[in-house]
């Protein structure tokens, strides 16, 4: 039976059953202890489209209106970097990647709290806020006048992004697994389309702006790049939901209910409470390490990528502004990648083979820079390096988030998968240090790419493991005991929980 407590699931004991992927932790009996008493009914097929219709209408523009401008404001420095960044503030190779690595530093910091008070802060507080606060450093950026200045604006600007990195997070309050990864694409793709979108701004302004007003391009980007964010932010305010128990306008009473169950049959529960020791306990569990191994390889690639992509193009031969605009082709490229093996994803629901297969494309792409010369097979490569890096990321994230339950343990892996791998990733910025070819950091990232290949393959035999052994221990005492817990105590680690392959 279940209890009316909200969190709390008491399972009858009944015969294994072998999971089609996933087998949830609640029945929709279950659903009573979320909805306080409303029984669930069946629904009509129609109704649950047309509010996920409308869930996808309200969430997926504005978060992925606050992904598109974070990338932009991560990206904008390689940018900058060839449109009189360097020259003009006297910055050598070394210089610039540590502009980009204290980038990375300010969010591994303030990662764990920009992630676990979304529910107390509200997402809409929470995003706008950040949104305002990294738009107006971005301007000041224009006033920086030495590497030091520069240092001390981009510390801050991470700090204030990684108070959106939770919104995969976020999208795991509304959505179910079956539709997770297609979500988190669209919105992940905001990064690739940001970036092309970059591309063509930047290629815009050194062409019509350089010199304007006195200013070199580069300080022309910082502007224009950190008004529009601050304009957004009043609408992400404004119209962005907090959570299904919190909509507020919208949705009618029937269909909050639906939201309601929703968000429940994916393992969410309404209290916002965190918990601190489970913060720590997800740090004892293998499989945690092995996604953290997939991620970071990924956000090493990822990020060195993003960071040199128009300094690796123009070092194929092409000009300074030529790189800016083929940037764009690159980041479709990625969006491309992202968008298809996320839906394959969902589709099959297999998904350690769709994170493996989605590396392939890497390890023949970097192998290319590596050994080839010619110009526009170095660009091709990078195009293919492109569509198999970037959707990692959403991958990655959106398998975790089924594998790992509570509002506390799935907030806190989220949010270690963005402080870990940003150590990767500094160290990928740091790589690339030996233009124009940077062997080094493309034999580096080859390296990371074979590990994420390697270990999605033997993450997804780990899992079919303890799946086993969840079966063979059904109906012993410890079982018994388990059932007795909450979902914030033990998440995934119910007797009657099993993980998605």
């Amino acid at each position: 039976m279940v209890s009316k407590h909200s969190d709390r699931i008491e399972v009858d004991q009944v015969g294994y059953q072998e999971p089609s992927g996933l087998i949830p932790t609640i029945s929709p009996d279950s659903l009573e202890s979320i909805t306080k008493g409303e029984k669930v009914e069946e629904v009509d097929p129609k109704f649950a489209r047309r509010v996920k219709w409308k869930l996808d209408l309200f969430i997926l523009p504005l978060l992925s209106s606050v992904y598109f401008f974070a990338t932009m404001g991560k990206s904008d420095l390689s940018n900058a970097k060839i449109a009189g960044l360097t020259e003009e503030l006297g910055l050598s190779a070394g210089d610039y990647s540590n502009a980009a690595t204290i980038f990375l530093v300010a969010t591994i910091i303030f990662q764990l709290p920009g992630t676990l008070l979304i529910k107390k802060i509200h997402p809409n507080r929470q995003f706008s806020g950040a949104m305002i606060t990294w738009g107006f450093l971005t301007t000041m950026t224009v006033l920086a006048k030495n590497g030091g200045q520069l240092l001390a604006i981009r510390f801050l600007i991470g700090g204030a992004e990684a108070f959106v990195q939770g919104g995969i997070f976020y999208l795991s309050f509304w959505y179910e697994y079956s539709e997770y990864a297609t979500r988190g694409a669209i919105v992940s793709s905001m990064s690739t389309i940001a970036g092309a979108f970059n591309g063509l701004i930047a290629y815009a302004i050194v062409k019509n702006l350089d010199g304007a007003n006195g200013w070199r391009a580069w300080r022309w980007i910082f502007l224009i790049e950190g008004v529009v964010p601050i304009g957004f932010a009043f609408v992400v305010l404004l119209f962005l939901p907090s959570s299904p128990q919190a909509v507020t306008w919208g949705f009618n009473e029937e269909e909050k209910r639906h939201l309601i169950q929703r968000s429940a049959r994916a393992h969410n529960t309404s209290e916002p409470t965190v918990q601190l020791k489970q913060i720590w306990k997800v740090l004892l569990d293998l499989h945690f390490w092995l996604f953290i191994l997939v991620s970071c390889a990924g956000s090493f690639c990822q990020s060195s990528l993003s960071n040199f992509l128009p300094d690796l193009i123009e070092g194929f031969g092409y000009s300074d502004v030529n790189a800016q605009l083929f940037t764009a082709i690159v980041y479709v490229c990625g969006c491309v990648g992202i968008l298809l093996f996320s839906r394959i994803a969902d589709k099959t629901n297999a998904r350690g083979i769709v994170l493996a297969s989605s590396t392939v494309g890497a390890v023949i792409g970097y192998a290319v820079l590596i050994w080839v010369r010619h110009r526009d097979i170095r660009f091709a490569a990078t195009c293919l390096v492109a569509f198999s890096v970037y959707p990692n990321t959403v991958l990655q994230m959106s398998w975790a988030a089924m594998s790992f339950v509570g509002y506390t343990r799935r907030g806190s892996v989220i949010a270690f998968f963005n402080i870990f791998p940003h150590l990767f990733a500094i160290s990928g910025t740091q790589a690339y240090q030996d233009p124009p070819y940077y062997s080094i950091g493309n034999s580096a990232a080859l390296g990371m790419s074979i590990m994420m290949f390697l270990s999605s393959i033997l993450l997804r035999w780990y899992l079919g493991f303890l799946n086993n052994k969840k079966k063979a221990n059904q109906f012993t005492e410890h079982a018994a005991v388990m059932r007795e817990k909450s979902i914030e105590e033990i998440g995934d680690h119910h007797p009657d929980f099993f993980y998605t392959l």
